[in-house]
């Protein structure tokens, strides 16, 4: 089953588990850095629209999304450190496409098919890198452990999102964006050379469940999540954009936050799933990413902006894992990589259908509107969430409540 002792320590078991999504981290600041700069280079620099510019940025979970299936066989079968080295070379090559598009910047429908191809790179890594170090930290500090490993896993997720958009910003202003390309070559060599060095944990062998009837077994725990990922679709792909509408500067401040506060969430209730269970944590946190969505929409100048971006990632801090480890636990030993791939495309399937209907709503209502939209899928994740406690608890609704 696991390498690892269920026995170990909190402390024991992070020491273990912090330096696997190490990986994960390095994964999400390549996926950072062109968060704030994309959307501009393909509205404003190959003169194309809005909602091919967040059509741009969302094709990466697209990818994401058609590659979890393979990122979940190849977690249970290869095992998880070939698949996260896997994921790094893929998340490189993106960079290189990345340098190239820029380079084709004056022969615009080139560059976009160079940029396409960039992203879909970048989304099969980020599928396998995911999935892996979950996979990965799991078999080093055993299944009892589940909760602590997707929750350290979503901290070195958003802290490479917080810190890699500030540092794209600032090298495309600096250099140019084609500097993005290159830095991002460089951390997928170097999270690849670290990943050769990590000793890895024994393949689980067992019942494997076909993937289909994984992916139906986990799918409302997954809707909740894709209603719930929304929000973050929403504030990566249009908070740059929102913020030029309006006038204001710093757009990236706005991702830093949300992912600054989604780290603190993380750190200070790491333990509340295990205390009161997946769909109670997932019910407050969804409520709380709604009532920032709230904020953002109504938002009349920077400062609530900021506020409303905080909150949201407060809130949406611990949707993944609530949701998560009670998806995890319907299937066997064996199979959770596949499980983990199903449940996860959810997520990707909700960033991608995000940016092209948020490009149209914002087209056709303005871009505060595009976070009202967000607002009500958080809203029914809640509600959602809610009926999942009743249904596996065996009560009614209101007593669930």
């Amino acid at each position: 089953m696991s390498c690892a002792s269920p026995a170990l320590s909190d402390r024991a078991a992070t020491a273990q588990i912090v330096p696997i999504v190490f990986f994960t981290f390095i994964c999400y600041l390549i996926i950072g850095l062109p968060l704030p700069v994309l959307p501009g280079f393909v509205q404003s620099q190959l003169g194309l629209g809005s909602v091919l510019a967040g059509a741009a940025v969302s094709v990466q979970y697209a990818a994401t999304l058609f590659s979890r299936g393979y990122a979940g066989r190849f977690s249970d079968t290869l095992g998880p450190k070939r698949t996260v080295a896997i994921g790094l070379i893929a998340c490189g090559g993106s960079g290189a496409l990345l340098a190239l598009a820029v380079a084709c910047h004056a022969w615009p429908v080139l560059s976009l098919a160079v940029l396409v191809a960039s992203r879909f790179a970048l989304g099969f890594g980020e599928s396998c890198v995911g999935t892996g170090a979950i996979l990965w930290g799991i078999g080093r500090v055993g299944n009892a452990q589940n909760a602590r490993v997707i929750s350290w896993n979503g901290v070195a997720t958003y802290a490479g999102l917080a810190i890699g958009a500030p540092i794209g910003a600032t090298l495309d202003h600096a250099v140019g964006p084609w500097a993005l390309g290159a830095v991002t070559i460089g951390l997928g060599v170097l999270g690849y050379a670290f990943a050769r060095r990590m000793q890895a944990v024994p393949i689980v062998h067992g019942e494997r469940m076909g993937y289909a009837s994984v992916f139906m077994r986990v799918m409302p725990h997954g809707v909740g999540l894709a209603l719930g990922a929304a929000g973050f679709g929403s504030i990566a792909t249009f908070i740059a954009l929102y913020y030029e509408a309006r006038g204001w500067s710093h757009a990236a401040l706005a991702l830093t936050l949300f992912g600054t506060f989604f780290i603190a969430a993380r750190l200070l209730f790491s333990n509340a799933i295990r205390t009161y269970g997946g769909f109670r944590v997932a019910l407050v946190s969804l409520s709380l990413e709604c009532a920032g969505l709230v904020t953002l929409w109504l938002a009349n100048a920077p400062h609530a902006a900021l506020i409303g971006a905080a909150v949201t990632g407060f809130g949406f801090a611990l949707v993944f894992p609530s949701l998560g480890v009670e998806a995890v636990e319907l299937v066997p030993p064996a199979s959770r990589g596949a499980a983990l791939a199903a449940y996860s495309v959810f997520f990707d399937l909700s960033l991608g259908i995000m940016g092209p209907l948020a490009g149209y709503v914002a087209g056709a209502f303005g871009y505060p509107s595009v976070f009202f939209v967000a607002a009500v899928a958080a809203a029914a994740g809640a509600v959602l969430s809610l009926a999942l406690h009743a249904r596996y608890t065996g009560r009614g609704i209101a007593a669930a409540a």
